[in-house]
């Protein structure tokens, strides 16, 4: 772990730390916080056998960073909007992963994410030994990099942190805030139709000729097939032009983060709708109609007319 915190407070340094005493300490204190949290989630993961620890961490880690860059960087108003910004999706969405059932009264235990057990069917996860190399590099520290990654802006708001808020900062922080409202009609029409498929809640009339299907296509998800994706890979591309308006460099090393988090995202859709299109057979008309993410028909455009 030692060794882990000084490759990376080398890496840090050259990056942009160059001699900031304050910057590089709270670098540092990030570095600890990450490979702490994630070797906690690897030990747990290998305990329970429940790989879905770092899915209970997910909302939870961004807030972390931001209170802890904010104490030490608290008479900044950039930082104090992005922390105030984090903490709003972050209960949100801690809130969504609580009511489906990821939460429990006892940390390591809580409901683990169907996609686990499916990946661990893999005939090459198959050996324990490869059981928990893949829980540890992908699922628990890779994982960790991506948001320790997405979150990085604030640290380019802390390194110029005497720069003032500027046009392109309220404009991050609206739409920010468009997109965790999209990503909560999403959420909530999700769960609605769940708890009417398992006749946990009276159907209605909204959902009738759809819960037959067995996944959800009405609302928000007639446009796109994930718009709850959608808009969380928005919210932190929109997160990277904080670190933008703070620096003036609209290219900067902080674009690491959301680029890894739709390449995440782009994996994990593409195993959800393998697995959807193995229990539904109407998911492949689903999946031939609507797009994927942006609500556009690309095939359309390319004949010169729009979905």
């Amino acid at each position: 772990m030692i060794l882990l915190i000084q490759l990376s407070n080398r890496v840090g340094c050259q990056l942009f730390v160059n001699g900031d005493t304050a910057l590089n300490h709270l670098f540092n204190l990030w570095i600890i916080i990450m490979i702490s949290t994630a070797l906690v989630c690897f030990l747990v993961g290998e305990l329970t056998h429940n790989y879905s620890q770092v899915d209970k961490v997910w909302s939870l880690m961004p807030i972390v960073y931001s209170w802890v860059t904010f104490s030490a960087y608290h008479l900044s108003s950039r930082i104090l909007l992005m922390t105030l910004l984090v903490t709003f999706w972050g209960i949100r969405l801690s809130y969504n992963f609580y009511r489906k059932g990821g939460y429990n009264i006892l940390p390591w235990k809580g409901e683990e994410n169907y996609r686990w057990g499916v990946v661990r069917q893999n005939p090459l996860l198959r050996k324990r030994f490869s059981k928990t190399l893949f829980n540890l590099f992908f699922i628990s520290f890779y994982q960790h990099v991506v948001i320790f990654l997405f979150c990085t802006p604030l640290l380019f708001a802390a390194k110029y942190s005497e720069i003032r808020l500027t046009e392109l900062d309220y404009l991050a922080a609206f739409f920010i805030l468009l997109f965790i409202l999209i990503e909560t009609i999403a959420d909530n029409q999700q769960y609605e139709f769940q708890m009417q498929k398992r006749h946990k809640t009276p159907r209605t009339r909204i959902y009738t000729d759809y819960l037959n299907n067995g996944f959800v296509s009405e609302g928000l998800w007639s446009f796109v097939r994930h718009p709850n994706y959608t808009s969380e890979q928005a919210i932190w591309l929109s997160f990277y032009f904080f670190g933008v308006a703070a620096s003036g460099q609209f290219i900067n090393w902080t674009f690491t983060g959301p680029v890894l988090l739709i390449l995440l995202f782009i994996g994990s859709t593409e195993l959800t709708e393998r697995i959807s299109l193995l229990k539904y057979p109407e998911f492949e008309n689903y999946k031939r109609s609507v797009s994927k993410f942006i609500p556009i028909d690309f095939k359309s455009l390319k004949q010169g007319k729009l979905l």
